[in-house]
C-alpha cells in the first residue's frame, strides 16, 4: 500500500532507508526493549548511511536536504518497525546548530556529528515546574569576565531529557535576564552547547528515568557548571526564538513517526486478518474488523498530508506553525487509533510479545503527550487560528 501523499521524488529516498532499515527486524528492536538498550548497531548504520545528517549542509558533511527529507527518513524508520526516537533529536538538533550556531561551533562538531565520531542528541528545555511553559524555566546562566576568559555558571534542574548518557553533544536553554528585567517572557533567554562528556561530574549529575517504554531520559542537576562564552549559541537572550524555530521541525518530524507507526499497525494488521481464519473464514471478511481499519487508513493518509504541508512550507521559509501543530495531531491520534485497531484485530494475540504489537503499542502513545500535548495543539489552535481567548 502506498501513501496518497507520497511524492515520487522521494522513490529513491525510501528505498534507501528501507535497505538501512531492513537488517533490524522486529527480533532485534523486541531484545533492545527487553535489555532497556541503546540500538548501537542500528543507529551506526543510519549515520554511517548518513540519513541523520540529512539537514546538515553539505560543506559540514551533510546532505544539505530539507525537513521534508529528513521526515521521510523518520517516518520509514517507524514504518519498518523500528524506533526513530533514538535518533531524531540528532536531526533536528543538527539543524538547529547549523542554522544559529558560530562557524567555530559548526566547525567542530558538525563534520564529526555527521561521521559518528561525536553524537549531537539531547535538548534540555523541559524543568519540573516549566514543561511545556518554555517560558517559565529557571535554570540560570550568569557571565563572568575574567582575564583568563569569560564563561557562564549554569544553575538549576532540567528533566525528562532525552538521550543524555548516548550523546557527547547537548543544547541547553537557560534564563541568562531575570525574567523581572524582561519586558517580555520570551526575552532573556539563551541557548548554550555543552559537552556532556566534560560536564558530568563537573556541575553537572544525571539521573535516569525509567518510564514505561524504552525512550530514556534523565533528571539533570546543574551545580555551578561552568561553560566557556564561546559556548554561547547566535546571541544572547534570542534562545527562544531559535528554540520556536527548531519546534516547528520537531512537530513535523514527530508527525512523520507516527504516521510510520499508523502504517506499520494498518500493515501488519490487514496482514493477520487475511490469513487468519475463524469459524472457517479469514476474520478479515469480517467488517467488524474491515471498518476500524479502513477508518485509521483513512486519517492515516490525511495526517500524512498535512504532515507534508508543514515540511514544504517550512523548506521554503514559510510560516508554518498552524500547520505542524495540525500534523501532530492528526498524525498522534491516526497512530493511537491504528494500534488499537490493531491490538483488537489480533485480539489475545496482541498482548504476546511474539507478535511485536505490544511494544510498539506502548510507544505509539508517547505521540500524545511529546513533543507537546494534544491539549495544548487544541489550545494553540483555539488562540491564533480561530481567535479566541487564550487559555494559558
Amino acid at each position: 500500500m502506498l501513501a496518497a501523499a507520497q511524492d515520487h521524488r522521494y522513490a529513491d529516498l525510501r528505498e534507501g532507508v528501507r535497505a538501512a532499515c531492513a537488517p533490524f527486524d522486529s527480533a532485534y528492536w523486541q531484545r533492545i526493549d527487553r535489555e532497556r538498550g541503546f540500538p548501537e548497531e542500528f543507529f551506526g548504520a543510519l549515520t554511517l548511511a548518513g540519513w541523520l545528517a540529512v539537514m546538515v549542509p553539505k560543506r559540514y558533511g551533510g546532505s544539505g536536504l530539507g525537513l521534508s527529507e529528513a521526515s521521510i527518513i523518520v517516518e520509514e524508520i517507524n514504518r519498518s518497525g523500528g524506533n526513530a526516537g533514538f535518533c531524531h533529536g540528532q536531526i533536528h538538533a543538527m539543524g538547529t546548530l547549523a542554522r544559529n550556531g558560530s562557524e567555530a561551533q559548526k566547525d567542530a562538531w558538525l563534520p564529526r556529528v555527521a561521521t559518528g565520531e561525536l553524537r549531537l542528541q539531547s535538548l534540555a528545555v523541559t524543568e519540573p515546574d516549566a514543561g511545556t511553559d518554555t517560558t517559565g524555566i529557571s535554570t540560570t546562566a550568569v557571565l563572568h569576565k575574567s582575564g583568563a576568559g569569560s564563561y557562564y555558571t549554569i544553575n538549576g534542574t532540567k528533566t525528562w531529557i532525552s538521550r543524555v548518557r548516548h550523546t557527547e553533544g547537548m543544547l541547553l536553554l537557560a534564563r541568562t535576564t531575570p525574567l523581572e528585567q524582561c519586558q517580555r517572557k520570551t526575552e532573556g533567554l539563551s541557548m548554550f552547547m555543552v559537552n556532556v562528556h566534560e560536564a558530568i561530574g563537573q556541575g553537572m549529575s544525571v539521573k535516569p528515568i525509567p518510564n514505561m517504554v524504552n525512550h530514556e531520559v534523565s533528571e539533570l542537576q546543574f551545580e555551578g557548571l561552568e561553560l566557556p562564552a564561546n559556548m554561547l549559541v547566535g546571541k544572547e537572550g534570542q534562545g527562544f526564538a531559535y528554540l520556536l524555530e527548531g519546534m516547528h521541525a520537531e512537530r513535523a518530524l514527530f508527525s512523520a513517526e507516527a504516521v510510520g507507526d499508523a502504517y506499520w499497525f494498518i500493515d501488519r494488521a490487514t496482514a493477520y486478518a487475511n490469513q487468519r481464519v475463524v469459524f472457517n473464514r479469514p476474520i478479515g471478511q469480517n467488517q467488524g474488523v474491515q471498518f476500524p481499519l479502513a477508518q485509521a487508513w483513512i486519517e492515516a493518509e490525511a495526517a500524512n498530508l498535512m504532515r507534508f504541508r508543514a515540511c514544504e512550507l517550512y523548506d521554503a521559509g514559510r510560516p508554518c506553525a498552524d500547520e505542524a501543530n495540525m500534523a501532530k495531531y492528526l498524525a498522534a491520534k491516526a497512530a493511537w487509533e491504528a494500534a488499537d485497531a490493531c491490538l483488537q484485530t489480533y485480539g489475545g494475540f496482541g498482548f504476546a510479545c511474539e507478535y511485536d504489537v505490544e511494544r510498539k503499542f506502548r510507544e505509539t502513545r508517547l505521540h500524545q503527550i511529546t513533543p507537546v500535548s494534544t491539549n495544548m495543539v487544541l489550545a494553540y489552535m483555539a488562540q491564533h487560528v480561530l481567535g479566541m481567548p487564550r487559555a494559558y
